[in-house]
């Protein structure tokens, strides 16, 4: 019964998706304001079929290296509200971790780029995935496994923080008050998708803000946001929109013969360069503050 768990809240979330993106839709209408396009859309729905299935195809294996990780465990829970509620913090924070991680090396951020691309910023671009993350993603929860929490339940709960993740998509709710001080929230997460230099790498969780207030990443939403990022892709066909980082990649990586260097591309942060041609987020904010 364990394995149909996460299908049931899927299937029982949909319908207030649906209803969701249509008031959306609605109600930005009646502001004239260009919150979709039918081409953004469907740009969506194709990079979360990809991953999707990626998902799908990988979970076998996954799940079997979180059950071989729960074995070894020394740690056993009773499977009541704090089992729950530990297992929602402690996937929070590693989920917080392989996102600043995301965002802080080049290779991993050329799967997590898909998910930055849109210059749009609505519902539907919640489900605009990183298409290949599924392929290492449970790497990271294997020590939530080793703390003793199933692996089928791990999956179940990290389904149901990127269903909260979603409904942060939207510029049509402004700030919420006392909760900006310790949830993400849809202000917090319009900072995320900014391509501004003051917001570039902020606000990195998914249910909690503060992980971003502990470690140093979180920046309150104070000037307009620019969404996409900040080399907008020049030809967003249905190959560049998965690989164009990849192929940018590729191409600084043979910019050098050293392989020192080479490495350094793949492994430093987005905008590195040997010879200062680009520059990283950190980089540009300390130009913009004149550092």
């Amino acid at each position: 019964m364990d394995e149909f768990k996460e299908s049931v809240w899927l299937l029982a979330a949909t319908p207030f998706y649906i209803i969701a993106i249509a008031a959306e839709v609605f109600i930005s209408g009646l502001y004239v304001r260009k919150v979709y396009s039918v081409r953004g859309v469907l740009e969506n729905v194709y990079l979360s079929a990809i991953n999707m299935s990626l998902d799908v195809a990988i979970r076998g294996v996954a799940l079997m290296a979180l059950t071989a990780a729960y074995q070894s465990s020394a740690v056993e829970w009773d499977e009541g509200i704090l089992y729950w509620t530990a297992l929602l913090v402690a996937q929070d924070f590693v989920y917080y971790w392989l996102h600043r991680v995301d965002h802080h090396c080049r290779l991993f951020w050329a799967v997590h780029v898909t998910h930055h691309s849109s210059e749009e910023f609505n519902l539907t671009v919640g489900f605009r995935s990183s298409v290949f993350q599924p392929l290492y993603r449970f790497v990271y929860f294997i020590p939530l496994a080793l703390l003793g929490f199933k692996g089928i339940d791990i999956f179940l709960m990290y389904s149901l923080t990127q269903l909260y993740g979603i409904i942060v998509h939207t510029q049509l709710v402004k700030k919420l008050g006392f909760l900006e001080l310790f949830m993400v929230t849809p202000s917090h997460h319009r900072v995320h998708h900014a391509s501004n230099i003051l917001y570039l790498d902020r606000n990195l969780g998914m249910v909690f803000i503060i992980w971003d207030r502990l470690f140093g990443t979180f920046t309150p939403e104070t000037e307009e946001v620019k969404y996409g990022i900040t080399k907008p892709i020049t030809n967003n066909n249905a190959v560049s929109v998965v690989f164009h980082e990849w192929k940018d990649l590729l191409f600084d990586i043979k910019r050098t013969p050293l392989w020192r260097t080479k490495l350094q591309y793949i492994v430093r942060p987005p905008g590195w360069s040997h010879d200062g041609t680009s520059k990283t987020s950190e980089q540009l904010r300390k130009l913009r503050r004149g550092d």
